[in-house]
């Protein structure tokens, strides 16, 4: 076949245009192949989504001109494939344009009607951290919505049909999500529903769980079509009629009523542990059926957009709820030894040894001296020493106590490691840290010892570190690194920045992190622009991933 512009499309079309859809090009070259792309629709041909990179099967022109029904299955799997995808990379996840690539070539080898082969497999491909795997399964959730589960004939049928299983509560993914009111279940009233779900918590029945969130959900959200809402409302509506708390209390009582010889304690809190995870899933499937409906609603995107949540990693310290901050932490621990390894190698591995003399000479015995193949020795570099100074005041107390537990959990890399905390005082709490099991435990026995306070517990940096310089400046060497944690706010008193420069000149290197974003700084009572001259850097850390680029940088 030949273009208008003269090229000839043969049998190996398909191959070559998609080679030259997935060069990456400038954007005018992806233009240039739509428009060539355009001269390939012909009977039996195909033609090619620059969006998602695949070629996918076209209906013969001439007489019929509706698409069959699969062709049209195929372009919604693919507008929901790139619409979760562009949704990952909103939230921070990063998915490069090879993964979206590798992402649609799984799909054609896939049975697309298997919901959870179709999870695994988008999510092998797409996630790369365990830390990013709950932000993908709930923009999954919104992108490929199930199908829902076959409703019963009757109450007493707790039993599913063949083909009415597990599989059928995971769904196919066609898209069409109807609520039905769940057959003979449906009739019943909200107790008997309830003396249901207390049934099939206790016997982990999963299926008649899901059926029921659908039937709580579709009778106690009160879900109003058209507003733009995240649907926490509409969950905390459901779980209020369910009562969870009760329905725990109620399985809890069973179990001690069990006529079998008495238990011992571990037993009974497995039983408990184990109903409070079935309660827990619970509540997942009914924040999915509620999700489930806002899509229907208004769409994937625009309940992604309500839904959007920051990876923990970018979660503003000054600004993170109770949960966040639990996330933060699971985050955290890991996090700590991948940089205690890369600064290890980075420390290896950036300078070089003296020479070695002798080595050199042997080396250069296979040439006879020409070239000369210098040698050297094995580098041991020095370890610096830290001195941490974190603000814990009230304002960023958070911010402190994640930094603190970093640069303990990074010891290993210095020759020593050395905490300390002020508010209008100064306390060093490097053996609190010690002993301390946790970062928790440590902050509790911080705040209990009144550790950082010496007048009013008012933030006062100019008097916090006039009073570090008189009672540990002496202390400060070439090889100490002084990094200061706070956001510089003095509360109109004096800063007092002559302590910090004459700390700058003791020390090796002073860095400041402060957790404010910088429109903030130098604002009301805020000083940073008074000890920025004296320090190595200052630097914006509003969370972990711009404290964990910090640690990289550190040598």
């Amino acid at each position: 076949m030949q273009t208008p512009s003269g090229v000839v499309f043969g049998p190996g079309a398909e191959r070559a245009v998609e080679t030259l859809v997935s060069y990456r090009a400038e954007h005018v070259y992806l233009v240039k192949a739509q428009q060539m792309l355009d001269h390939l629709m012909r009977p039996g041909g195909f033609t090619v989504s620059l969006v998602m990179m695949v070629a996918v099967p076209v209906a013969p022109r001439g007489g019929g001109r509706l698409r069959s029904a699969d062709a049209q299955k195929g372009r919604a799997m693919l507008a929901a494939l790139e619409g979760m995808i562009a949704e990952l990379r909103q939230i921070g996840v990063p998915v490069s344009l090879a993964e979206r690539i590798d992402a649609m070539q799984s799909l054609r080898h896939l049975p697309v009607g298997d919901r959870a082969m179709v999870k695994a497999a988008l999510r092998a491909v797409l996630v790369k951290t365990h830390d990013h795997e709950l932000a993908f399964d709930a923009v999954f959730d919104l992108y490929f919505t199930p199908q829902p589960a076959q409703a019963w004939a009757s109450g007493e049928n707790s039993e599913a049909a063949p083909g009415q299983g597990d599989q059928g509560g995971q769904g196919g993914l066609s898209g069409q999500n109807g609520h039905g009111s769940g057959g003979g279940l449906g009739a019943l009233d909200t107790a008997a529903l309830t003396e249901l779900l207390l049934a099939a918590l206790h016997d982990g029945n999963e299926v008649m769980m899901r059926a029921l969130a659908s039937l709580f959900v579709e009778r106690h959200a009160g879900i109003e079509p058209g507003r733009p809402v995240a649907g926490t409302y509409y969950v905390f509506r459901t779980l209020r009629a369910v009562d969870p708390d009760r329905l725990l209390a109620r399985l809890a009582e069973g179990g001690e009523q069990a006529p079998e010889q008495a238990r011992d304690s571990m037993q009974r809190r497995l039983e408990i542990e184990g109903y409070e995870a079935q309660l827990l899933k619970f509540r997942q499937m009914v924040e999915a059926q509620v999700r489930q409906r806002l899509v229907d609603d208004r769409g994937a995107a625009a309940v992604a957009r309500t839904l959007r949540r920051p990876l923990p990693e970018d979660v503003d310290f000054l600004t993170s709820s109770r949960d966040q901050i639990a996330d933060m932490r699971a985050v955290l621990d890991p996090l700590t030894r991948k940089l205690a390894g890369r600064l290890a190698a980075k420390r290896r591995h950036k300078r070089r040894g003296a020479l070695d003399f002798r080595r050199t000479v042997r080396r250069s015995l296979s040439t006879g001296g020409v070239p000369v193949r210098p040698a050297f020795r094995k580098p041991h570099p020095a370890k610096p020493e830290l001195f941490v100074l974190a603000d814990i005041s009230g304002s960023v107390s958070t911010f402190a106590a994640f930094t603190l537990q970093l640069a303990f959990a990074l010891r290993s890399q210095f020759s020593r490691v050395r905490s300390f905390v002020f508010v209008d005082g100064v306390d060093e709490v490097t053996d609190v840290l010690q002993q301390a099991p946790d970062v928790v435990e440590a902050a509790r026995h911080i705040n209990a010892a009144g550790s950082g306070v010496w007048l009013d517990g008012r933030s006062d940096y100019g008097h916090a570190l006039s009073a570090f310089w008189d009672l540990w400046g002496e202390q400060v060497r070439r090889r100490t690194t002084v990094i200061v944690l706070g956001d510089a706010r003095t509360n109109y008193h004096d800063p007092r920045e002559g302590a910090l420069k004459a700390v700058t000149q003791r020390a090796g290197h002073v860095f400041w992190l402060n957790p404010e974003p910088t429109s903030a700084w130098n604002s009301g009572d805020s000083v940073i622009a008074r000890y920025q001259p004296f320090c190595d850097a200052v630097y914006e850390c509003r969370n972990i991933r711009q404290l964990r680029a910090f640690v990289e940088d550190l040598d």
